[in-house]
């Protein structure tokens, strides 16, 4: 049960505006296969490479990163060429890479993550993710010791890891950035909230039963109760929140808004300095956390968790009020975006790297996906 009681009286989506559920509880294509959704991106991505004569162009959108932040890449690859402001606000992480083999094995390397912590002058709570994975693949929140030691028993051997610092604050936003090169200032592309979803207890009802009579958790019961199979009988307190989703990711089941009313010229400024200091960026988002959104507006009290360079979408289109074509409006933008950006890098001597190594970093990524341990 670690991980998903929040303390009774406790307020939820501390931080954040007020969270709205009129309209239609999820997005009429959120979920749709991957395959039918991004059909419409391929092609116009072919289009783009025809266009502007490459079809690598849009890996050099962050020539510091690893195919440009695409797929596949390393997040300890991508914090390791952090600097200046954007390393300031990034949280502590260590990187580590999975050995255990048995009992022995998991010990040591339980032993080895905790070394690696305490030098880096990280403590417990922490988040626990792949190096290589998106989407919030195998992010869990590791709050004891024990915790830590099951995590790693359930890792691939021989795949790297990530512990990072978990942030104080529990409203978490991801800021979608462009600049074009040669541009003075960059903008902010994209304002998503995320609201990580809670039932409340009637001192009756089972979690299970919770789950399945709440409007918007009832059609993603295929997410929830297996990730709470343990906890499903549970009856809950009358006023007592249960939350759903750890991990900040639509596809396991966290709630979407469209947070563009909210972007200020001060915000714009401040995650115009963070990019600004990490060489050769210009398009991507950050995955950050942020003590209240007044201070948010003034570009403050933020951390950042994650960088998401190419590949990285502008995560608004999951508000379950955007319209399909509005969604493909956006994407459609964005990549035109990534092509025009890696076009005037190339015109500034950076060569487009290989288009297949694009693919053998996307078929280790998915090779390793299924092995990583669940998502909370």
């Amino acid at each position: 049960m670690t991980g998903t009681l929040t303390p009774p009286n406790r307020p939820i989506h501390v931080g954040m505006p007020p969270l709205d559920m009129s309209g239609p509880p999820v997005s009429s294509f959120e979920f749709w296969p991957g395959y039918l959704f991004y059909a419409p991106i391929a092609l116009q991505w072919c289009y783009l490479a025809l266009r502007y004569r490459g079809p690598g162009l849009a890996l050099l959108a962050n020539p510091s990163f690893p195919d440009g932040g695409m797929a596949g890449e390393s997040k300890a690859e991508i914090f390791d060429v952090l600097a200046g402001k954007a390393k300031d606000v990034m949280a502590k992480w260590v990187a580590l890479t999975c050995t255990s083999q048995g009992h022995d094995g998991v010990a040591a390397d339980t032993q080895a993550a905790i070394e690696a912590m305490n030098a880096a002058g990280i403590s417990m709570p922490v988040v626990a993710k792949p190096d290589i994975g998106c989407r919030g693949v195998g992010v869990q929140p590791i709050r004891s010791t024990q915790d830590l030691s099951n995590y790693l028993a359930d890792f691939p051997q021989g795949a790297g890891l990530v512990l990072q610092e978990m942030i104080e604050h529990e409203a978490e936003a991801g800021v979608f950035y462009v600049r074009l090169p040669g541009e003075d200032k960059g903008r902010i592309f994209s304002l998503t909230l995320k609201y990580f979803p809670h039932v409340i207890g009637d001192g009756v009802s089972t979690l299970k039963e919770l789950i399945q009579a709440d409007v918007r958790a009832g059609l993603l019961q295929h997410i929830y109760l297996p990730r709470h199979k343990d906890n499903l009988h549970l009856v809950l307190p009358q006023g007592e929140p249960f939350r759903l989703a750890f991990a900040g990711s639509h596809s396991r089941g966290t709630i979407f808004r469209d947070g563009a009313a909210f972007i200020t010229p001060d915000m714009e400024q401040a995650f115009d300095e963070v990019a600004r200091s990490i060489p050769e960026f210009y398009i991507g988002r950050f995955d950050l956390r942020f003590e209240s959104m007044d201070k948010l507006q003034r570009g403050e009290g933020f951390r950042l968790m994650e960088i998401n360079g190419a590949g990285g979408e502008a995560t608004h289109i999951w508000d379950r009020k955007t319209r399909l074509r509005e969604a493909y409006a956006t994407l459609f933008e964005q990549n035109r975006l990534l092509f025009e950006i890696g076009y005037r890098n190339r015109k500034r001597g950076f060569k487009p790297p290989s288009i297949w190594r694009l693919y053998e970093a996307y078929r280790r990524e998915t090779s390793l996906n299924p092995h990583y341990p669940s998502t909370k």
